[in-house]
């Protein structure tokens, strides 16, 4: 299938896009794709080199005539967000992903396509390796693990580049110039709990949670997607509440910045309130899936009976847990006041395991207001330090604050006009991109992102629109001829 996909125009940007695809590149797991990288840019025969924390930098002269303008920088992230649907047999350690094309999008099969952020990365290796596409000097910054806390543009140093603007291909919808984006801290509740011999009165029962559509817990936070543990938790509460429920198990939920699909709780009932217990668990599914109708329209909420567990949670941890979950907020805690549809601050209750006597559960706090950020982790802190546990912040990273009056921008929004006979949509964005922490060390550094069209991200449904590719490739070929002179 993925001879398919060579054969789409732009043709080198496609190619670069199958040869990364091959390469297996999970976040904090890059050394294969930081070779792969390495290998590329000396068989250019260009300057090569890879810094102390894995960042790969690939420098490429000007085309002739184009040597008096500004150096710019072309910024994309090496790895990827791996995710697969629990019927889908796939090891992202060993095996490249494996696409195909469906109507005007690119696809994967089960898994995620690696579209966020390797159409990025595969657009600068074109460039890179070009012999006919106009250009200015291009110092090309390909960042690791920015989906699991952006550590290589953290440390990155600021005696590295020279570039005077900074074109980050990672944003998601093209007809948008991105000129901001939110930060983000990492929020994780902790504690032990005390196993019990399930009693003798209790029957198995294994609840699942499936059918979601998860995506970015960014970009998507808003839609109104469900979210698994939040939805789990709301059958553990009414269980526990009514017939005797016990927590032996719950998994739910994968990585901080996807929206949850699936949780899947091992559980205990009293086995003479077995029917009603099924009676009110279809009441409390149909009435969820009422709601969620929309947005969700292939959730599922399954019972199954099983072996009866060997041990449960103790009932006051477990009391504690499933209210502290129920009062934590998930989704949108405010909109911005200054920019019109923006999420300023928002919550992912992303992960929650439950086993072995440990709780942990995981969060990803944004926002493009430093001080609203710290006040949704310290209200998420508060709520799980009430239920016993110990709260820790980690991945503390900034926003990027939008400079409405740089060249690159007027240069951009008259370029995509020109091309498209509409104005580009300028926005600030509430995924958490790599220009605020790269600026840190480049304040002066104009920044601009953009990128085509990606839906479904962080998700197995993630595709690319291939006509979108299209009209992006063109942008980037004008931008690249129009940066200005030094």
């Amino acid at each position: 299938m993925n001879s398919e996909i060579r054969q789409l125009e732009p043709q080198s940007l496609w190619n670069k896009f199958a040869d990364l695809n091959a390469v297996p590149r999970p976040s904090k797991k890059e050394d294969r794709v930081i070779a792969f990288m390495k290998t590329f840019g000396k068989n250019l025969g260009l300057e090569t080199l890879v810094d102390e924390v894995g960042n790969v930098i690939i420098k490429k002269p000007a085309t002739p005539g184009m040597e008096d303008r500004i150096t710019i920088v072309m910024q994309s992230h090496l790895d990827m967000v791996h995710q697969k649907n629990n019927d889908t047999v796939f090891d992202f350690d060993t095996q490249g992903i494996e696409m195909f094309i469906e109507g005007d999008w690119v696809k994967a099969k089960g898994t995620t396509l690696g579209a966020d952020n390797g159409l990025g990365v595969a657009t600068i290796m074109a460039i890179l390796e070009s012999t006919d596409i106009p250009h200015p000097a291009i110092e090309a910054l390909f960042t690791i693990d920015e989906e699991t806390g952006m550590t290589g543009a953290m440390g990155l140093k600021g005696n590295v580049l020279s570039g005077g603007i900074l074109l980050n291909l990672d944003t998601e919808e093209d007809d948008e110039i991105g000129v901001g984006c939110a930060g983000g801290i990492d929020v994780t509740a902790t504690r032990t709990y005390q196993e019990e011999q399930t009693p003798e009165n209790k029957i198995g029962y294994q609840i699942t949670v499936k059918g979601l559509q998860g995506g970015h817990s960014g970009m998507q936070i808003h839609e109104g997607l469900g979210n698994a543990n939040k939805i789990m938790n709301r059958l553990l509460f009414d269980g526990f509440k009514n017939f005797g429920l016990r927590i032996s198990e719950i998994d739910g939920g994968s990585l901080r910045n996807a929206i949850p699909r699936e949780s899947v709780a091992l559980i205990a009932v009293d086995g003479d309130k077995e029917d009603t217990f099924l009676s009110e668990m279809k009441l409390c599914s149909k009435a969820i899936k009422k709601e969620f109708k929309t947005m969700e329209p292939d959730l599922e909420m399954k019972f199954r009976k099983t072996e009866i567990p060997n041990s449960v949670m103790d009932s006051e941890a477990q009391d504690q847990i499933i209210r502290a979950i129920y009062g934590a907020l998930n989704g949108v805690y405010r909109m911005s006041a200054d920019i019109p549809d923006l999420v300023e601050t928002s919550n992912n209750i992303a992960k929650v395991i439950v086993k072995d006597g440990q709780i942990k559960v995981e969060c990803l706090t944004r926002s493009s207001v430093e001080s609203s950020k710290m006040d949704l982790a310290n209200a998420l802190r508060a709520t799980f330090e009430l239920a016993g546990c110990e709260v820790t912040f980690a991945g503390d990273y900034p926003g990027w604050t939008p400079n409405m009056d740089s060249k690159i921008l007027k240069v951009m929004t008259r370029i995509y006009e020109e091309l498209n006979g509409e104005k580009a949509h300028v926005a600030a964005c509430h995924a958490g991109l790599e220009c605020g922490i790269l600026g840190q060390n480049y304040p002066e550094m104009e920044m601009i992102s953009f990128g085509p069209n990606i839906k479904g991200a962080h998700s197995p449904d993630e595709r690319a629109q291939i006509s979108s590719v299209r009209k992006y490739w063109r942008f980037v070929l004008e931008i690249l001829k129009n940066i200005p002179n030094r």
